[in-house]
């Protein structure tokens, strides 16, 4: 069949096997060209591997680092024709990848929020590669059901204490509008918290260690994003807020369970970027044209892979100690959140408009970087070729 994206929303309901694979090769080359990291981790656990910043993760670690790793994702198969999910032709292109490599990568397909799912990582774990030195925490999901009550919990993007209204971009119509959002509920706040927060985190992390399956000097780490005061009423002060400050409260509780293996929790502070995650979000796409465009122009501009290449050579390791942020976070946000940028993007966003929006922001850029999370507009790859969605699979039994 020849696949085309067809795009709904803040999401593209197919996806391109070869051009997903052109992609992890691509951000292969990328963490490969960075120089190897001497001091990185050896066996890494990536929660959450398959897209965004949990792909690029693993992608650093194996070719940056040199790392065995094993990866936890929840992505749809191929089925009857139609196209498995982007992010299962990233986690078998990133398999064959690193088997041709000699690096072992091992993988399954579940609900990492699930207790099964945390056995048979450990089973295999035990079999496979031994104590972990590095675990990498990268789950973004709308819903999460507790195993322990069977509850499930809904995320929401929600200003807290009052309404907002902001502009945005409708990504279908190409239209800069208005959009108001109504403030959240208590039960709002609560069930984002279980979902986005750091309770998750700590299971993992407590599983790992009741299995003798955490080495020492061990490592972990969390992703959070703040952005510019422009977005705050909806993600800093809002729900999502308010689930990434559980991360640090999670932060704390595991590097102290673990003070005897000196094992440390972190949680780093990423940059803008188009990601599934990111693009659900009223009004970050719009930020992020424009910040885009100014750090494309002033040669500052990384994507995921960029990012994690930087955190892991010059934050994580490369020294005797992590530079942390007042906040006691790792910030590599730092080139983004530049004054001279964020004045830049405050210039820009008041006069933005549906009629300028191509000429004040990289909005093509947002676009194409959209397009390609799904394998679509990927260099070099001919979308008129009739591909098999299920056999076109390099490989993984998951």
């Amino acid at each position: 069949m020849i696949i085309e994206p067809k795009v709904r929303g803040f999401v593209c309901v197919t996806s391109h096997p070869e051009g997903c694979a052109a992609n992890v090769k691509e951000q292969i080359e990328v963490a490969q060209a960075s120089g190897k990291v001497t001091d990185g981790p050896k066996r890494v656990l990536v929660i959450g591997s398959s897209t965004g910043y949990g792909l690029s993760s693993r992608i650093q670690a194996a070719f940056g680092c040199g790392a065995d790793t094993f990866g936890v994702f929840f992505e749809r198969p191929a089925s009857n024709g139609r196209p498995a999910s982007a992010g299962y032709y990233n986690a078998a292109a990133f398999e064959q990848e690193a088997q041709k490599a000699g690096l072992y990568a091992g993988s399954l397909n579940g609900d990492a929020f699930s207790d099964e799912m945390k056995e048979k990582v450990v089973e295999r774990l035990k079999k496979e590669m031994g104590p972990i030195d590095l675990v990498v925490y990268s789950l973004a999901s709308p819903r999460r059901t507790d195993p322990r009550t069977g509850e499930t919990f809904k995320s929401c993007l929600k200003p807290i204490g009052q309404s907002f209204s902001s502009k945005t971009v409708d990504t279908d119509k190409d239209l800069v509008h208005e959009i108001g959002i109504e403030p959240a509920g208590d039960t709002d706040v609560h069930s984002t918290i279980k979902v986005m927060g750091g309770e998750d985190w700590e299971r993992w992390m407590e599983c790992l260690a009741e299995n003798d399956l955490l080495a020492d000097n061990f490592k972990t780490i969390a992703y959070s994003y703040i952005g510019p005061e422009v977005t705050w009423p909806i993600y800093k002060n809002g729900t999502i807020g308010k689930a990434k400050e559980d991360l640090d409260r999670a932060a704390s509780v595991i590097s102290e369970k673990n003070s005897a293996k000196s094992g440390k929790a972190y949680v780093a502070v990423n940059k803008a970027v188009v990601t599934q995650a990111s693009s659900a979000i009223p009004v970050v796409p719009l930020y992020i044209s424009i910040l885009f465009k100014i750090m494309k122009e002033q040669g500052t501009h990384e994507g995921c892979i960029e990012q994690i290449v930087r955190l892991f050579r010059d934050r994580l390791y490369g020294s005797d100690s992590v530079e942390l942020g007042d906040d006691g976070r790792i910030h590599v946000d730092d080139l983004e959140m530049k004054p001279e940028i964020q004045e830049a993007v405050a210039k820009i966003w008041p006069t933005i408009e549906t009629e300028n929006l191509r000429e004040l922001s990289d909005y093509e850029g947002y676009q194409s970087d959209f397009l390609k999370l799904f394998g679509f507009g990927v260099e070099g790859i001919d979308y008129t070729v009739d591909v098999d969605p299920e056999t076109a699979l390099p490989g993984g039994n998951w």
